[in-house]
């Protein structure tokens, strides 16, 4: 939205800012940084030249992000109208930041290599081997709130290293060495365990402590020898432990083998055997028997199934490919003579390669691969499949498909903007929805040079693909954290005042918090395929609970494992992200609840106006209440630390917010009293906004402060889509995301859209 100049439209910038721009500077701002005061060490009116003054992009820069997040004017000085605020934050970005709505700036990406999850997808996508990433690879680091960011992608030679050494583990994976066939192998999901009498207890989690027994059906093809492995998890105490249980397994009758389980931290356990079956349905059984109990202090703990990998027969009779050599013999077995052979290589490269380095390759390269292939294969002991292996791992190791490279002319002109090819757009979609490598028809709408024209079908069908799920973990898991809850450093012990860590442990755990992560997840699923507003990420009054998560909630009628949705009209205090215990226990201390930290987190993740950083030495809030000698409510504590002058101003801006979710311990389970005394969940918001319970505040967030949470999450979705942080030239881009949304009903796909149609996504320019 433009202001209005008031007849001064053909004044000069000088006389604009005199006229409009300097009384408002002069009424908010100069009694801290004008008039002789320059608080924090920046003064507004001390310049020479005007003209140079209105040029100056490091002055009014965080003038701009100031303003625009709220943070200045101080809560406790007079305050902008809506008008004002608009009219200088139009300004600058019109006069000093020369915006032109028209063509923006599509800004630029530093060239990045994959993340870990990118990787994996990545893999899993051209190979079919999924591959624990985790076990190879650092953690990445993130920028701005996110792991997909360009400038923090770097890659070291120990990283290299690694890269190297996965990539041969990741070919043998996916083409075993000796036969081009293997033996066929069948799987039984772990949630198809389940207890004989209750199908409700099933092997997705089976406590150390009580007597257990699951079981599953499979059916065998053929008489044989067969090789049986249960893949297994042991979860639950954070922290090591001396309680264990004997786990046996049994395959149609017969005993495959039995472990003694204690604390272990690793993502897969296996126990293998071998089994003689007949033809037929064959019983699965896991049998699960207490032996040490844990330790007062210590946490319980509990198997979890992750699947039973049945391999055979093992006499070889029969055999099959494996899914990684259907994906990569696209022909079926090499033909027999070398020109024959030479020619298939070249095929296989040709297909493997131009997916993995996500655009067509220059002959030159597909010959140095080719001529891989064939020295290896004419080494002593070696075949042409084993030329093909060693092709394949070069290509994993190249920077080709390592690194997001947009190649585009003249890279180092800042004045030069240039849209995307097709290959690199192809790219960008995958990346963005499906955190991974584009498929068969990305490359070959982008080879016809059709892609740009077939953009939103193509966005549909990906969007329906089940691989936009990553997109859902990816994004969610970052923006609302819910990828750290199964991580909080939370002692519920201490929340829920027992004495014993296995006791707590039993009322909550490791469990609680994946279905927690599960909940939000499944919300913000549900409105992105449904056409719902995305405001009913803070009003819905539906969510997806199982047994376990409603009974920590209050919430009576749900049974079972399985998520289900259940509609929330009599619990007006749940509904909502604010609500769930994803959010709730995220944003607490480890014994207690934190309104400072679930303010700043609605700051920062929902209305997009974060405060700025504490002042030094700040007391701790206990140590600040426990001057009066009293057991204070956090409500009563807040108010003894806002005493403090230097902590007052910004708590006024989080405090009404934390304060709000005052009803919600630190583990998520609804309270009307602390210690004794009623909780009051009022405030009154910086912006004037009053409510009495965290449903109005919720009614607040989503209806009067709604196009905040539109630009916040617009912000938010626009970083996770171009792998760099928002930047002031950003704004018109942000300005028409949020028009679009309103115009759609806040519909999430029409924001994806629009974040796919706009121009940092479309474009980029060269480098300084």
């Amino acid at each position: 939205m433009l202001f209005t100049l008031t007849g001064l439209l053909s004044a000069s910038p000088e006389e604009v800012y005199q006229k409009e721009i300097a009384p408002l500077l002069d009424i908010y701002c100069y009694s801290c940084h004008g008039d002789g005061s320059s608080e924090g060490d920046f003064a507004m009116d001390e310049f020479g030249d005007l003209g140079a003054h209105l040029g100056d992009l490091d002055h009014w820069l965080p003038i701009w992000r100031n303003i625009r997040s709220q943070i200045m004017p101080p809560s406790d000085e007079d305050q902008f109208t809506i008008d004002e605020k608009q009219k200088l934050v139009s300004w600058i970005e019109q006069t000093v930041f020369r915006l032109d709505p028209e063509n923006p700036d599509p800004g630029r990406v530093t060239i990045r290599r994959l993340n870990r999850n990118e990787y994996r997808h990545a893999v899993n996508d051209l190979l079919g081997v999924d591959f624990e990433v985790e076990d190879y690879f650092p953690p990445d680091d993130s920028g701005y709130g996110f792991d997909n960011n360009g400038d923090v992608l770097s890659i070291s030679p120990l990283l290299m290293e690694k890269y190297i050494g996965a990539a041969e583990e990741i070919v043998l994976r996916a083409l075993p060495k000796g036969e081009n066939a293997q033996v066929p192998v069948r799987r039984v999901p772990g949630k198809d365990f389940h207890e004989p009498n209750d199908v409700n207890e099933t092997g997705r989690w089976i406590p150390f402590s009580e007597e257990s027994m699951v079981q599953a059906s499979h059916e065998i093809e053929l008489d044989g020898r067969y090789e049986v492995t249960l893949e297994y998890a042991i979860r639950g105490a954070r922290d090591a432990t001396d309680q264990s249980a004997l786990l046996e397994m049994t395959c149609g009758g017969q005993e495959l083998g039995e472990v003694l389980m204690g604390w272990d931290q690793a993502d897969v356990i296996r126990l293998t055997g071998e089994v003689e079956f007949k033809k037929g349905k064959q019983l699965f059984e896991v049998k699960l028997s207490p032996r040490k109990p844990p330790a007062e202090d210590q946490e319980e703990q509990a198997l979890t199934l992750h699947q039973v990998v049945v391999r055979g027969p093992l006499d070889g009779e029969v055999r099959e490919y494996s899914k990684g050599h259907q994906m990569i013999f696209v022909d079926g077995d090499p033909p027999e003579g070398a020109m024959e052979q030479e020619k298939y290589a070249r095929k296989i490269m040709m297909s493997f390669v131009s997916r993995a380095f996500r655009r067509p390759i220059e002959k030159p390269t597909i010959d140095r691969l080719v001529e891989i292939v064939k020295t290896t294969d004419a080494l002593p002991g070696k075949s042409f499949e084993d030329g093909i292996r060693e092709a394949i791992i070069a290509c994993l190791c190249s920077p080709r498909f390592l690194f997001r490279v947009e190649i585009q002319p003249e890279p180092n002109n800042p004045e030069m903007v240039v849209p995307l090819d097709e290959y690199a757009l192809a790219a960008r979609l995958s990346f963005f929805l499906w955190s991974s490598v584009p498929d068969d028809e990305l490359l070959s709408l982008a080879f016809n040079g059709k892609l740009r024209e077939n953009l939103e079908a193509q966005v549909e069908r990906m969007l329906k693909d089940p691989r936009s799920e990553r997109l859902v973990s990816s994004f969610v898991g970052q923006w609302l954290q819910t990828r750290d809850v199964t991580t909080a450093p939370i002692r519920p012990h201490k929340i829920l005042g027992v004495r014993f860590g296995h006791q707590s442990s039993r009322v909550f755990n490791v469990q609680l918090l994946e279905d927690m992560r599960k909940e939000t997840e499944m919300l913000f699923d549900f409105i992105l395929r449904n056409d719902r507003p995305v405001e009913e990420m803070i009003s819905a009054r539906y969510s997806f609970l199982n047994e376990r998560l409603a009974n920590l909630y209050g919430v009576e009628g749900v049974v079972g494992e399985d998520f289900v949705p259940v509609d929330l009209t009599e619990h007006p205090e749940r509904g909502g992200v604010l609500t769930q215990g994803s959010y709730l226990v995220i944003s607490s201390n480890p014994t207690r609840t934190s309104p400072v930290k679930r303010g700043l987190f609605v700051l920062d993740n929902i209305l997009g106006t974060p405060a700025p950083p504490a002042p030094p030495n700040v007391p701790e809030l206990e140590e600040a209440a426990g001057e009066t000698g009293e057991q204070l409510t956090m409500r009563e504590m807040m108010k003894v630390h806002r005493d403090n002058p230097d902590c007052r101003g910004c708590h006024a801006r989080m405090d009404p917010i934390g304060l709000g979710l005052e009803n919600f311990d630190a583990l998520g389970r609804f309270r009307r009293e602390e210690h004794g005394k009623p909780i009051d969940a009022g405030g009154v918001l910086l912006t004037g906004e009053t409510f009495a319970n965290v449903a109005e505040l919720k009614e607040i967030l989503a209806t009067s402060r709604r196009d905040d949470f539109y630009r916040c999450l617009a912000e938010k979705l626009l970083t996770y889509a171009i792998g760099r942080g928002v930047e002031y030239y950003d704004a018109t881009t942000i300005d028409s995301l949020v028009v679009h949304l309103k115009k759609n009903n806040g519909q999430l796909d029409e924001l994806i859209m629009a974040i796919i149609e706009s121009a940092p996504f479309q474009k980029r320019r060269g480098s300084e």
